[in-house]
């Protein structure tokens, strides 16, 4: 006689016991999967600016930021928590998730980094509301955007090097590398992003540094 299999747990089973617990779960599977902690400073360094750069130029709209203490809902009974989102429906304080996210944006880390660029992006692009997903490198400037069109489909596009100026169409919402990576140093490490050509990347300058294209678009989150 084999033992019955475990019984998934539903949304609302893993939300009241998670508000027990001192750390932070996400449902995967219908089971609780514990995040990875003690992020380095170049990480947290990184959420902070994009977390700060969204929520000045979000400031006053139906939109807003949240942080990995906030959820989406990928895919029926699967609760994910990105790095940074954004919420463009409406904000129940009691609420654990967003109601209708428009972006996330995750930046990688050798333990996720094929899980966040590969499995997690998958269920990502299964959340009806969403527009935006964007992974940031860490150890370099370059950061990969994933956008959804209007006929439904993703397009991928590589942004790599310093930005020479933010521009945008009214409403936009832009994230330009210079903010992304404000006091940020780069480790002795690795790149966490495959190398891959790029037709946005541009040519070195005589001074050394790279100057990348205007900065990656989220779009008009504000509609």
């Amino acid at each position: 006689m084999t033992d019955a299999a475990p019984r998934r747990w539903t949304v609302e089973e893993f939300f009241a016991w998670q508000e027990g617990q001192s750390e932070r779960y996400e449902l995967v599977d219908g089971f609780p999967m514990r995040m990875m902690a003690g992020a380095k400073n170049v990480h947290d360094d990184i959420v902070v600016n994009v977390l700060a750069e969204l929520r000045n130029q979000l400031r006053g709209g139906g939109c807003r930021p949240f942080t990995s203490d906030g959820s989406v809902e990928t895919k029926p009974g699967q609760i994910r928590r990105p790095d940074v989102g954004v919420d463009c429906g409406r904000r129940d304080p009691n609420a654990t998730k967003a109601t209708s996210p428009r972006v996330v944006v995750e930046v990688l880390s050798p333990t996720t980094r094929d899980f966040d660029t590969i499995g997690r992006l998958d269920e990502y692009k299964l959340i009806e509301s969403l527009a935006r997903i964007i992974v940031i490198e860490p150890n370099a400037p370059e950061v990969i955007i994933w956008a959804r069109g209007a006929d439904r489909s993703w397009r991928k596009a590589v942004r790599q090097g310093w930005t020479r100026r933010s521009t945008c169409r009214k409403s936009e919402v832009t994230l330009p590398l210079k903010e992304i990576y404000d006091g940020v140093e780069f480790p002795a490490r690795p790149r966490l992003v495959a190398e891959e050509a790029s037709p946005m990347q541009e040519s070195e300058p005589k001074n050394g540094r790279t100057l990348g294209p205007d900065a990656p678009s989220i779009g008009d989150l504000q509609t």
